[in-house]
């Protein structure tokens, strides 16, 4: 397969296991590609052997000229960043000039997101998302994934987290909810799923039940902030005694679906995957 037929990719790699597929697809395909990779934020091995830069978050000028200088014309944003605070925020002159510029209008990550997108194809990039890569099979099919159905009231559980989820997401607040028995045991905000999931582990009810409901938000600018669900996120869900996991069909991307079917199926945990739009 000739190089001539892809464009150059620069991959904005954050934490978590996409950045890895995504090279390992540029790879297979022979597809040129650079890497922008975060201090204290991207696995310094992802990088190996791969070309690539290191700069902190607020270096935008330098990241920027890198990637003009590899010829770009495609760019990923991957994986999951932790926010810094204001004070840990180092900006060059350029990144400062943009906030200087732009900081009025953003409220919360998803205009954050669209900022940024906006600035970097003002600079001649065109900004695509992980299923222009890796396909649409990444993403959460609708209806039952295994061999364990919800009851009765996890499907009541999961028709309220979808309500309060939508909620909390048009106010940019969260993704996913933890709904037990009717009861709301905990919305999450910036700490991120994974830590929603130990906050309510020593919340949950006696009794069945309990549902991690994780969609979309209404808003949301899919391409560089789609909601992700992997092995971890049941191993979480197992642990704290949960029943299940119902994400947004063609909405959430399953990482490695397969292997979280099998442990679903061997750990009586559901996956459910349910249209939003009813």
């Amino acid at each position: 397969m000739s190089l001539t037929n892809f464009p150059t990719l620069g991959i904005i790699a954050g934490g978590g296991q996409l950045p890895q597929q995504i090279i390992d697809v540029c790879v297979y395909q022979n597809r040129p590609f650079y890497i922008v990779a975060f201090e204290n934020q991207t696995d310094p091995h992802l990088v190996e052997n791969h070309p690539h830069m290191w700069c902190k978050l607020g270096q935008t000028k330098k990241a920027i000229d890198y990637l003009k200088q590899g010829n770009v014309q495609e760019i990923i944003m991957v994986g999951p960043i932790k926010r810094p605070s204001w004070s840990e925020l180092k900006p060059d002159a350029f990144t400062a000039a943009w906030l200087a510029k732009h900081l009025y209008k953003i409220f919360g990550d998803d205009s954050l997101l669209r900022a940024i997108i906006e600035m970097l194809e003002s600079h001649g990039f065109t900004v695509i998302s992980a299923e222009n890569i890796l396909g649409n099979s990444l993403l959460a099919p609708q209806g039952v994934l295994g061999k364990h159905h919800p009851t009765s009231e996890d499907h009541q559980d999961i028709a309220l987290g979808f309500k309060v989820a939508t909620i909390l997401g048009s106010c940019d607040i969260g993704q996913a909810v933890i709904i037990q028995q009717s009861l709301i045991l905990g919305v999450e905000a910036i700490e991120g799923t994974e830590a929603l999931l130990k906050r309510c582990a020593s919340l949950k009810r006696p009794g069945s039940g309990g549902v991690l409901v994780k969609m979309t938000k209404p808003q949301q600018e899919i391409r560089v902030d789609r909601p992700t669900v992997g092995i971890d996120t049941l191993k979480q869900l197992q642990e704290a005694g949960f029943r299940g996991l119902a994400i947004e069909a063609f909405g959430v991307i399953m990482l490695n679906k397969e292997e979280m079917i099998q442990f679903a199926d061997e750990h009586q945990l559901f996956i459910v995957g349910v249209n939003k739009k009813g």
